[in-house]
């Protein structure tokens, strides 16, 4: 354990390090400094805009998609995301953006032999409930964009999950938007302590992969600004990201790229934003509306219909149907978003840079440690006693690696890739493949337990599988779900009969070790007849390494549930993605004729938020419902309990309190604070969370405060935020479920604005 916590500390230090010295306008900044450097990073923007012709400002509002832009730049096209092109006159520089939600990425190897670290899932990450391994992430992967030429990420995913089967819940935070507001804004500032620009996305409601490009989301202003937007509005105070994307979907009835009450209203007037909106790749369907609602770029121009911020809009300026202040305030944004960052004035390496490779990858360890999670251990099966003297590892390629999430966010790790798989069918299948890190588990542990004998099996014969385990002491099995952007999962079971598979070893072998790489929950209907059961999400280019620690006990297991588990699908508000019936329906009439298969488009359809603001784990304690795992549920390898709380009310809702190790080794604890109104229905609410490691009998007295949005409510008619005085309920718990501990304060009413 000594050496599990002294190589954290290295690569806390190795990630202010690769991070440099801070933003311009940096998170660690007070809002005053930052409101200071804001505004003078405006006025230079203004400068520059005043010295402009139309047709260079024009030029800096649509970008180009690198892989369909051959000939349209005399600078280099690196293959990527996008490109703008700069005036050098002015020293504008030219941007280059990646995707990079989980590492520098490169889908299906547009750069031949790129290779970049692949931290583990964004829902690994979130559950950490650590904003330090948050930002020691995105500085990573921000120092190795900056090396690869690029200065603009397109990074900062913060869509709340609202639905287990979105085939994109993998790259997000979960759930709850406190937990997935406050590590995506220490991302994004990780990622922009490298001078260089990172987004926050995608603005908002891209909620399910299904029909995304023409879904209308619709929900009530409150339950809105009380969930998703609350998530974007912390992620955008603590990172500060000098972009904001769009998203592909409508928004109670308007395109997101052309929803004025998001872009405007919300964003740039009641949050004070100012960086730029760009749009997602694809999510442009007009000029004037677009223009005048807010959206300030258009990007990767190729995948809309038509280059709406090109001569369109000249043309529209010209007229007089878009004002030109617009257009400036446009253009000064973008720069703003560039200068403020730093990413103006730090000029890109003329060549690319080798990262330092072997000192990422600690990081990209240390994460998938962290977000592992320790979901069921009876009789403490784990950690792997030394008594074990065979053991047996089944299933999941475990042999040859860790699988990864497909879709933008594939990152082509160092290592390379023992398993790759096209697509020849679905949404994702021109720019994903199904693809495994070469991280194999199987040798990891080989190498963690020497003198033990590790055999492997497949699983792909039942019989040889199950006689392999019952000749083992203990057999571990990898089961597998492959999630990506563009496709969701139809349902929440394990594919290919792998629940069948998992359910005949724990009947022969009753040491059964269920690892699970996943996109997200999945049923598990076996639950009852295996004893331990270890999430592992998608765990990142050394999640062998990580896994072979986490069960052989040279790291203590601290990973925490930033979503629920239901027990069945019936659960969740929605037990199925809406609108699948209906792309099947197409995509089937399009196969039977494939001289029309055109014509057939999905056509845009409403997806009703029923939950309003209850969204996870509140959804269930509002209809009662008594999930697998609850949210923040995680166990450990020894033991912690609380005591001596006091609640403190007044203008703030805090609880203190002793945290204790009772048990025999060092762990980590992630101690959560609940609020409610005291009487009301209102479901309670995570209101703060810290995550502390104490040695063996340790005590240490911790303060928890709730975020005052949190304990409010959304007022429309005020319009703001507005804490009714009274009692409130606070429960000290482990879990969202937890109510072992619950005391009551009173609070006095305030307001707060929008």
């Amino acid at each position: 354990m000594k050496t599990h916590f002294a190589r954290w500390a290295t690569v806390a230090t190795l990630a202010i390090a690769i991070g440099g010295t801070g933003t311009v306008a940096s998170a660690g900044q007070s809002q005053e400094a930052r409101s200071t450097a804001g505004a003078e990073a405006r006025a230079k923007a203004d400068a520059l805009v005043a010295r402009m012709t139309l047709d260079e400002k024009i030029a800096l509002l649509h970008g180009l998609f690198p892989p369909m832009a051959a000939g349209k730049t005399t600078n280099e096209l690196i293959p990527s995301a996008g490109h703008i092109d700069g005036i050098p006159r002015l020293g504008i520089p030219l941007v280059r953006e990646s995707d990079a939600s989980l590492g520098v990425a490169n889908q299906v190897e547009q750069r031949k032999g790129d290779v970049a670290t692949a931290l583990p899932s964004g829902l690994a990450t979130a559950a950490s409930f650590d904003p330090a391994i948050a930002r020691a992430g995105g500085a990573m992967i921000g120092a190795e964009a900056r090396d690869k030429r690029f200065n603009v990420l397109l990074a900062g995913g913060v869509n709340l999950t609202r639905d287990p089967w979105n085939g994109r819940n993998f790259e997000y935070l979960g759930e709850d938007p406190l937990l997935a507001g406050t590590l995506a804004g220490e991302h994004i500032a990780g990622v922009q302590s490298n001078r260089i620009v990172s987004t926050v996305k995608h603005f908002a409601l891209n909620s399910q992969e299904t029909g995304r490009m023409v879904v209308d989301a619709r929900i009530g202003e409150a339950a809105l600004r009380m969930s998703d937007l609350l998530a974007f509005e912390i992620a955008i105070e603590r990172g500060n990201p000098g972009s904001v994307m769009c998203a592909y979907n409508k928004v109670n009835g308007d395109w997101a790229c052309e929803n004025r009450h998001l872009l405007t209203d919300v964003l740039k007037r009641d949050w004070g934003y100012r960086g730029w909106v760009m749009s997602d790749w694809g999510a442009v369907h007009s000029t004037v509306k677009a223009a005048n609602a807010g959206l300030d770029q258009q990007s990767g121009q190729e995948l809309d219909k038509a280059i709406y911020f090109g001569a369109p809009l000249k043309a529209a300026v010209e007229k007089g149907e878009v004002p030109i202040a617009r257009v400036d305030d446009m253009v000064a944004r973008y720069l703003t978003g560039l200068i403020e960052t730093g990413a103006f004035a730090n000029a890109m390496p003329t060549k690319a840079i080798t990262p330092d490779y072997a000192a990422h990858a600690e990081v990209a360890q240390h994460a998938a440690e962290a977000g592992i999670v320790l979901l069921k251990n009876d009789g403490d099966l784990l950690p792997i006693a030394r008594t074990a003297k065979r053991i047996v590892v089944i299933g999941g390629n475990a042999d040859v690696g860790v699988l990864s999430g497909g879709g933008s966010s594939q990152v082509r790790s160092v290592g390379g890739a023992p398993v790759e798989i096209p697509l020849a069918t679905g949404g994702s299948a021109s720019f994903a493949r199904i693809t495994y890190h070469a991280s194999s588990p199987l040798l990891a542990l080989r190498k963690a337990l020497p003198g033990v004998r590790v055999d492997w099996v497949d699983g792909r014969s039942l019989n040889a599988t199950v006689e392999a385990a019952k000749a083992a002491d203990l057999a571990i099995v990898f089961a597998t779900q492959w999630t990506t952007e563009a496709d969701d999962v139809p349902d929440l079971r394990l594919p290919n009969q792998q629940d069948a598979l998992i359910e005949a070893i724990a009947a022969t072998q009753p040491k059964t070790v269920a690892v699970m790489e996943t996109g997200g929950p999945v049923l598990m209907p076996w639950i009852a007849k295996v004893p331990a059961v270890v999430q592992a999400w998608y765990p990142g280019q050394r999640g062998g390494e990580a896994l072979a620690a986490i069960l052989t006990g040279a790291v203590d297991p601290s990973g925490r549930l930033p979503i629920t588990f239901p027990a069945d699908a019936s659960q969740p508000p929605r037990p199925h993605p809406v609108g699948l019936d209906r792309m099947n329906g197409l995509q089937a009439a399009a196969a039977a004729n494939p001289a029309a298969a055109s014509s057939y488009q999905l056509d845009s359809f409403p997806v009703d938020y029923v939950e309003g603001a209850d969204v996870g784990y509140r959804w269930y304690e509002k209809k009662g419902l008594k999930p697998l795992f609850p949210f923040g549920h995680g166990l450990t390898y020894t033991s912690f309990a609380y005591r001596n709380p006091v609640v403190r009310g007044g203008r703030t809702l805090s609880v203190t309190f002793d945290v204790v190790n009772t048990g025999k080794r060092t762990g980590v604890d992630v101690p959560q604070m609940y609020v409610a109104r005291d009487g009301g229905a209102t479901p309670m609410r995570l209101g703060a969370f810290t995550r502390v490691t104490l040695k063996p009998g340790e005590v240490r007295r911790i303060t928890l405060t709730a975020e005052p949005r949190i304990v409010a409510d959304y007022d429309t008619a005020l319009p703001g935020w507005r804490i009714a005085g009274g009692r409130y309920r606070v429960a000290l718990g482990r879990d969202a479920a937890d109510r072992t501990m619950v005391s009551t304060t009173t609070l006095e009413p305030q307001t707060m604005k929008p």
